[in-house]
């Protein structure tokens, strides 16, 4: 298995070293109750075989980047049309210059959403105590006990649980979710995730989409049928206050 490590380009301005595989002008459904666009960061620790912005995640497959001032001036001729940025990934938190881009989108007066495998706790607290960020998502890839095998590479579990911890007593908004693929998780597997979130105010079961996947043999993978989502939903709503299925 791979090592979990940072991936970054050499020293310099901060701000220069956020790099931007892509960037989405408009959605409404990426962001809770707003209307928002989405920055993707380029570069990420994990190989969740299931992931398909390969684009993102593979080094091979890397597009050109936007100029992040490019971002900046869009954001600044948006400012009253839209609400919210959400940063996503690849992963944002191993950017050397996360917390700079923020700052910069934070002062034209937007809201953040943080996209998060959580394998980088110091960061997310960091961000939290600095006022840089308004909700949180959080990948929970799996029970603790298969977290290496969906992930792909090394993970300091313990990470994983010190980020869960820290986003559930923060006061910042957030959710947990987990991308289910029948093949690599089983029910119990998600009763587990349930148990290791338990007290959670949110917790999102997403329907894995066959398609352009990280490992082309996940392409054909499945997920489970709507009943059987609703009977694992059953089994573990009493862990979170409030649980869906996307």
């Amino acid at each position: 298995m791979m090592e979990l490590a940072d991936i970054s380009p050499a020293q310099g301005n901060p701000i220069c070293m956020f790099r931007i595989g892509g960037f989405q002008k408009f959605t409404l459904i990426d962001y809770p109750a707003k209307v928002a666009c989405i920055v993707f960061t380029q570069g990420c620790n994990f190989r969740c075989r299931y992931c398909y912005n390969v684009e993102l995640v593979l080094p091979e497959k890397y597009g050109p980047l936007i100029e992040v001032e490019e971002v900046l001036t869009f954001l600044e001729s948006r400012r009253g049309m839209l609400e919210g940025v959400v940063i996503t990934g690849g992963e944002p938190t191993i950017q050397k210059g996360l917390e700079k881009f923020i700052e910069r989108v934070k002062a034209l007066g937007y809201s953040v959403k943080l996209d998060t495998n959580g394998s980088k706790p110091q960061v997310i607290k960091e961000l939290i105590d600095k006022g840089l960020v308004d909700y949180i998502a959080m990948d929970v890839k799996a029970p603790l006990y298969k977290y290496e095998e969906v992930c792909g590479v090394k993970v300091d579990t313990e990470r994983i649980l010190e980020s869960i911890e820290l986003i559930k007593s923060s006061s910042v908004d957030y959710e947990f979710r987990t991308t289910v693929v029948r093949e690599q998780l089983t029910p119990e597997d998600i009763r587990a995730i349930g148990e290791l979130i338990r007290g959670s105010k949110r917790y999102y079961l997403q329907k894995f989409i066959p398609g352009k996947t990280l490992d082309p043999e996940f392409s054909s993978k499945s997920t489970y049928s709507k009943e059987e989502f609703e009977r694992i939903k059953d089994s573990i709503k009493g862990y979170v206050k409030e649980i869906g299925i996307r």
